[in-house]
């Protein structure tokens, strides 16, 4: 198939390589950390590798299972595969698979390790709150995800933050269960204090690799919302989805957007949104900013 009309997103792909390059040294630092402190090298490497397969190939099995959502066909939803192909065949983009989640959570999301084998989800909330053009507009922003491959990078960057935490659990209980008895020699002495280092250093990586993906997460909605914007020649549209799913985010309980919070970083609005406290460790950027950028590319678009 000829090359997308999605256009390539050079900030973002500058900034999804120096993610991935920190991230490879955060990897590289945890494996080196698990040697010192007296796990086998073997064992490592099965844990490591574990994780990286099982996120890079399986991360859309595993987003659909957490959303409660499921593929569906032309015939079971035809609205929203009239929308994808109409979408794709302005994209020139290879049709990625369409599933629902049974939600009332107005969202959407992308998934998938490749264009390949990508997956647009929309939550059964957005599509009853929201008219054919928003829609359209929201799939357009999912669409440029999947075709700037960010979906990808942003699962694995997951698994580092995940494989941190776990070592910095295992430490800390590690170090209160076997600090009492052992404690009384020195080598007992010394091994509550490399397993409470451990315990400090997974969990610095843990917040480093947080930040740097929370980083690239914010970027890369920005650059979506400019490509499905573009794409559809309407950012006016998509600045009212946005205004829209956002003032409905509001009416949902936040015990069930609480459920969700783990997906934040895939989703097209965040389920639930920090204060400006909070906005280093934040998904997607503010929303007035959002609207921002779309209101100066209506411009640009409309002279």
């Amino acid at each position: 198939m000829p090359k997308s009309k999605i256009e390539s997103d050079h900030g973002l792909n500058i900034r999804m390589f120096i993610t991935g390059f920190l991230l490879v040294l955060l990897y590289a630092i945890i494996i080196t950390v698990l040697i010192r402190v007296g796990v086998a090298f073997g064992l490592v490497i099965v844990i490591a590798f574990a994780l990286i397969f099982s996120q890079y190939f399986f991360s859309d099995k595993i987003a659909m299972f957490s959303m409660h959502a499921h593929e569906v066909t032309p015939q079971q939803e035809p609205r929203l595969h009239e929308i994808v192909d109409r979408l794709c065949l302005l994209a020139n983009m290879e049709k990625p698979r369409v599933g629902v989640a049974e939600v009332d959570i107005p969202n959407a999301f992308a998934t998938g390790r490749s264009p390949k084998h990508a997956v647009i989800c929309a939550t059964r909330g957005i599509m009853n709150r929201l008219n054919d053009e928003e829609l359209e507009a929201v799939l357009a922003h999912e669409l440029s995800h999947v075709a700037h491959r960010d979906v990808a990078v942003m699962t694995i960057a997951s698994g580092v933050g995940m494989l941190a935490g776990l070592i910095s659990r295992v430490a800390m209980w590690s170090a209160f269960l076997g600090g009492g008895g052992g404690g009384r020699g020195r080598g007992g002495q010394n091994i509550v204090l490399i397993e409470l280092l451990t315990f400090v250093a997974s969990l610095v990586i843990y917040v480093i690799a947080y930040i740097l993906t929370m980083a690239l997460s914010r970027y890369r909605e920005l650059a979506a919302d400019r490509s499905g914007a573009i794409l559809i020649g309407k950012p006016s549209v998509l600045a009212s989805a946005l205004v829209h799913i956002t003032g409905d985010m509001g009416k949902i309980p936040r015990t069930d957007l609480r459920k969700t919070e783990g997906m934040n970083a895939f989703f097209f609005a965040p389920a639930l949104a920090g204060g400006s406290a909070a906005s280093l460790f934040s998904t997607h950027p503010t929303l007035e900013k959002r609207l921002d950028q779309l209101n100066k590319l209506e411009r640009e678009l409309n002279g």
